[in-house]
């Protein structure tokens, strides 16, 4: 069997994870990624005993019952409690440095008008970049996640990054960028499960995460008040609200509270439901608008990665445009310079600039790119 570097938030996917690996025979080493961010404990709890990347300890930390973000001390501790149950070796790693660039790319995409999608950006960076680099400093062959996505060979005999089992948890939208010559190291081993057969498990095993929720937050802005962020870095930043024909509504305090598609929350009342249909970051302005004006037949996307081997001839397939969203038949034909021009068969609302268009054939992940 291998060794293994398992990614472990503190929730109940990776601490079964960690369970399966162990169960298949594999030297697990359990790895908490910490962002560094300020964060308000849920209750009080010894300092923890951090390491940087060059030198590797023991956390050692008391969790609480509460649940903010996915990288507190509570879940630090718990994910200790895991390894230690498990009998694995478990470490902490520091990861401010990295994560501050995730912070960075977060805050500029929203001042640019953009939603961003941190999720996929730490996969891409940290889970399956530094978390990689580290593998090879302890001389691990594989990294593995909690992730619900699966890896199997192709009618080509390549790997291939398909759905997971549980299509209501299924996390393989946020894996698109992850470098296909990197899946022969990655290890998914929740993804064959559905969620309630992975409570189940942890149960049955008598982990005390097996009910634990899910996190809900992004893990650096666990309060959920990302706006707020947002302004530290840009400063006041109000505006007008707008129709499609011109017309100026009302104000905003700041575009970073709207995304496209937006209807909840606009603050003005038209007589018939309203929706954000543009940002814009030079005049500040948010336009809103019918649904109709959300409807979009194309559009183009930029940094592609592929998963697959396309030529200059468009792919019949289906585009998820949000992580939560239903994907839709398309015709996609790959760009020059990274690019991929996406032509919807239907006419389609909320294609957000920032966010992922990803790539399936049936369950299988062919590629993707962010929405210019």
């Amino acid at each position: 069997m291998a060794r293994v570097v398992l990614a472990m938030s503190g929730g109940v996917d990776s601490s079964v994870a960690a369970h399966l690996l162990v169960e298949q025979g594999h030297e697990v080493i359990g790895l908490f990624m910490r962002h560094g961010a300020a964060e308000a404990p849920a209750c009080p709890a010894p300092s923890d005993t951090l390491a940087t990347a060059s030198s590797v300890l023991p956390i050692l930390s008391r969790g609480s019952s509460h649940k903010q973000g996915c990288c507190s001390s509570s879940d630090a501790a718990d994910a200790r409690r895991v390894a230690d149950r498990l009998g694995i070796d478990f470490y902490a790693l520091n990861f401010a440095d990295a994560f501050g660039q995730i912070i960075d790319y977060f805050v500029d995409e929203y001042g640019a008008g953009r939603t961003p999608n941190p999720c996929v950006m730490c996969n891409n960076w940290l889970k399956f970049g530094k978390l990689l680099d580290y593998a090879d400093t302890v001389g691990a062959e594989f990294v593995a996640t909690g992730h619900y996505a699966q890896l199997a060979r192709g009618v080509d005999g390549r790997l291939a990054l398909l759905r997971g089992v549980d299509v209501r948890k299924d996390q393989s939208y946020v894996l698109f960028g992850i470098d296909r010559q990197m899946l022969g190291r990655v290890m998914l081993p929740v993804g064959a499960f559905t969620k309630d057969a992975i409570r189940a498990q942890a149960r049955d095993i008598g982990l005390r995460v097996a009910d634990k929720r899910d996190s809900q937050e992004i893990c650096f802005v666990p309060d959920g008040d990302y706006a707020a962020l947002v302004r530290r870095r840009f400063g006041e930043r109000s505006g007008e609200l707008v129709t499609v024909d011109g017309q100026v509504v009302g104000r905003h305090e700041g575009i970073e509270h709207f995304t496209i598609g937006q209807r909840k929350g606009i603050g003005v009342a038209l007589g018939e439901p309203q929706y954000v249909v543009r940002l814009e970051p030079e005049t500040q302005r948010v336009v809103i608008g019918p649904r109709e004006a959300l409807l979009r037949l194309e559009l183009f996307a930029a940094r592609t990665n592929w998963h697959v081997d396309p030529d200059d001839r468009p792919i019949e397939c289906s585009v998820q445009i949000r992580y939560n969203s239903a994907p839709a038949p398309a015709r996609v034909t790959p760009l020059a310079g990274e690019r991929m021009h996406v032509e919807f068969h239907t006419p389609l609302a909320g294609v957000a600039p920032g966010q992922a268009a990803v790539c399936y054939d049936g369950p299988r992940v062919l590629g993707g790119g962010w929405i210019e």
